[in-house]
C-alpha cells in the first residue's frame, strides 16, 4: 500500500512531536535522579496517563478488538479487577516504596530479605522486559508492514531506532510526556475509527447494539467447538468461572503494582504520596475504560462485517485467518486518507508507549540494582548518567535484535522460548512481595526455597502444555490459572520453610 499524502503528512507530524519532545527533555538530564525519576517532581495526572499509556501496548490494539469480534467479552472480566487490585496498592503497597525514596522496586527487596533477592528481582525483570520490548517491536512491525506495504525489516528498524532515540536522550521526561501524548493519540485514533463504523452501518449505533445482542456478542461466554459456552461463577481450577477470572485479573494487577519496575518508578516520580495515589485513581478511570472501548470497536467491526461481508474478514473470523489482523485490515481498507494516518499513529503509540518505558526501567534497574550497587560503587553521578544511556543503548540494540531474529525464524521458537524462560524465573513474585508486605517473617535462605519450587511447578505446567510429560503427570487444573497457584506456592512455601528455621524479622 502507498500511503496518502494527507496520511504521511499525519504521520511525519507525530512522529516529529514525539521526536522532539525527547530532544526538548534532553537538557534537563544532567543528573540520574532527573533520568530516572524526573526529579521527583510529577503531578499525579501526569503519571496516570503515562501509566495508562505504559499499560496499552499494540497486543492490547490488537488483541482486544480481535477478541470481542471473535468471540465475546469475556477477556474483559479480568479488567474488573483492577480498581480492588489498584486500591490494595495505593494504601498496602506504595507506602513501603516511598517511605525511603526508592528508585527501583528492588531496592525494598534486599531491604526485606537481602542483596541476592534484590538482584534476582533486577535480573528477572531486565531479562522479561528484553523478551518483551523484542516481541512488541516484532508485532507493531508487521502492522506497519501490512498497513504500510514497508518491509518487516524496515519497519522494525524505522520503529525501533525512533523510539531508542528519545528514550534514551529524554529520560523519564520523554517516557512520561510522550506517553501522555500517546495515550490521548490512541483514544482519538480509536473514536474516530468508531465514528466511521457508526456512519457507514445503515442502522448507526442502533444497529451495532441490536446484532450484537442478538448473536451474543456483547455476552460472557467462553468460545467452544460447539458456539458460546456461558460460564458460571464459582470456584474452580478445571475450567474458566468469572470468578476465577476475576481472581487472576486481580493477581495480575497486584503483581503490577508491587512488582513492575514501569510502575514503581512512575511512584517513584510523582512529587508526593497523594499525587501518586492521584495517579493510580486516573490510570483505573482511564484504562478500564479504554479497554471496554477497544473491545466495543471489536463488536463493532462484527456487526460492520455481518452488513459488509468480505472473504478476508470472514476467514478471519471463521480462524483460517488470525482474528489479530481484523483491526489493521479495516484501517487499510475502508478509512480515509488522513484519518488512516492518525489511525497508524495510534498503533505506534500504543507499542512506543510500553517500548519507551520499558528501555528507560531496564536503564534504571541496570544502574541502580547491579552497576552502582555492585560493580562500582561511589562514583561520580555524571558517571552513572553515563552508564544508563550505555545500558539504554544496549537494550535498544537487544529489542532491534531480538524482533529481527523473530522475523526470520519460520518457527517463531524463539519467542516460545524466551516466553518460557521469562515465566519461569520471574513466577512467584506476588507472593514475595506480599511475604514481604504483611509478615514478619523470611530472609533470604527460605525466600530462595520459595523461588526454586515455585520454578519448578511453572516447569512443571510448561511441559505438560506441550505434551512432554507422562499423561498421569499432566495438571489437574486450567492453565489459565497457573500464575495465581504459583503466587500461592511461592508464599505458603516461603513462610513454612521460615517457621521451621525460626526466621524472622521486623517489618521495615
Amino acid at each position: 500500500m502507498t500511503l496518502h499524502w494527507i496520511d504521511l503528512t499525519v504521520l511525519i507530524g507525530y512522529l516529529s512531536l514525539v521526536a522532539g519532545m525527547g530532544y526538548y527533555f534532553s537538557k534537563k538530564n544532567i543528573t540520574t535522579e532527573e533520568y530516572f525519576v524526573g526529579g521527583r517532581s510529577f503531578s499525579g495526572w501526569v503519571i496516570g496517563l503515562s501509566l495508562v499509556g505504559t499499560s496499552i501496548s499494540s497486543v492490547t490494539f490488537l488483541s482486544f478488538p480481535a477478541d470481542a469480534y471473535k468471540t465475546t467479552w469475556i477477556r474483559f472480566i479480568t479488567t474488573w479487577s483492577m480498581p480492588l487490585g489498584v486500591l490494595i496498592a495505593a494504601y498496602m503497597f506504595l507506602p513501603f516504596f516511598r517511605r525511603n525514596k526508592v528508585t527501583s522496586a528492588y531496592e525494598y527487596l534486599e531491604d526485606r530479605f537481602g542483596p541476592s533477592v534484590r538482584v534476582y528481582g533486577g535480573v528477572t525483570f531486565i531479562f522479561s522486559q528484553l523478551v518483551r520490548v523484542s516481541i512488541i517491536l516484532y508485532l507493531v512491525s508487521l502492522l506497519l508492514h501490512e498497513i504500510t506495504g514497508f518491509s518487516i525489516v524496515t519497519s522494525i528498524l524505522i520503529s525501533g531506532v525512533f523510539v531508542a532515540f528519545y528514550t534514551i536522550i529524554g529520560g523519564i521526561n520523554a517516557v512520561i510526556w510522550t506517553d501522555v501524548i500517546q495515550t490521548i493519540v490512541l483514544v482519538l485514533g480509536g473514536l474516530l475509527t468508531l465514528g466511521v463504523i457508526i456512519n457507514h452501518l445503515p442502522g448507526g449505533l442502533g444497529q451495532i447494539f441490536s446484532v450484537a445482542i442478538a448473536d451474543g456478542k456483547l455476552s460472557l461466554s467462553e468460545m467452544t467447538s460447539s458456539g458460546f459456552r456461558s460460564i458460571g461463577w464459582g470456584l474452580s481450577i478445571t475450567k474458566k468461572t468469572g470468578t476465577m477470572l476475576f481472581l487472576v485479573g486481580l493477581t495480575s494487577w497486584l503483581t503490577e503494582y508491587s512488582a513492575n519496575q514501569n510502575i514503581i518508578q512512575r511512584y517513584a516520580a510523582a512529587k508526593s504520596t497523594y499525587e501518586a495515589r492521584k495517579a493510580m485513581l486516573v490510570c483505573v478511570l482511564s484504562s478500564i475504560p479504554i479497554w471496554a472501548f477497544y473491545m466495543f470497536l471489536g463488536t463493532s467491526l462484527y456487526v460492520f462485517f455481518q452488513i459488509f461481508p468480505t472473504i478476508e474478514a470472514t476467514e478471519m473470523l471463521d480462524g483460517t485467518r488470525k482474528a489479530e489482523q481484523i483491526f489493521p485490515y479495516f484501517i487499510l481498507n475502508f478509512l480515509p486518507p488522513g484519518l488512516t494516518g492518525l489511525v497508524i499513529a495510534a498503533a505506534l503509540a500504543a507499542a512506543m508507549s510500553s517500548l519507551d518505558s520499558s528501555i528507560n526501567a531496564i536503564s534504571t534497574v541496570g544502574v541502580v540494582d547491579i552497576y552502582r550497587r555492585h560493580l562500582k560503587k561511589n562514583k561520580k553521578d555524571s558517571h552513572y548518567l553515563q552508564v544508563a544511556w550505555i545500558i539504554a543503548g544496549c537494550a535498544a540494540i537487544f529489542m532491534v535484535g531480538g524482533a529481527l531474529i523473530l522475523n526470520v525464524s519460520e518457527t517463531k521458537t524463539l519467542q516460545d522460548t524466551a516466553t518460557i524462560l521469562a515465566s519461569i524465573t520471574g513466577g512467584g513474585l506476588l507472593g514475595l512481595y506480599l511475604l514481604g508486605f504483611f509478615t514478619k517473617y523470611g530472609n533470604a535462605k527460605s525466600v530462595w526455597i520459595g523461588l526454586i519450587a515455585t520454578s519448578l511447578f511453572t516447569t512443571w505446567t510448561i511441559l505438560s502444555s506441550r505434551g512432554w510429560v507422562p499423561d498421569w503427570m499432566h495438571v489437574p487444573f486450567d492453565l489459565y490459572y497457573t500464575g495465581l497457584i504459583g503466587n500461592i506456592i511461592m508464599f505458603t512455601i516461603a513462610i513454612i520453610v521460615a517457621i521451621i528455621l525460626t526466621d524472622k524479622k521486623k517489618l521495615i
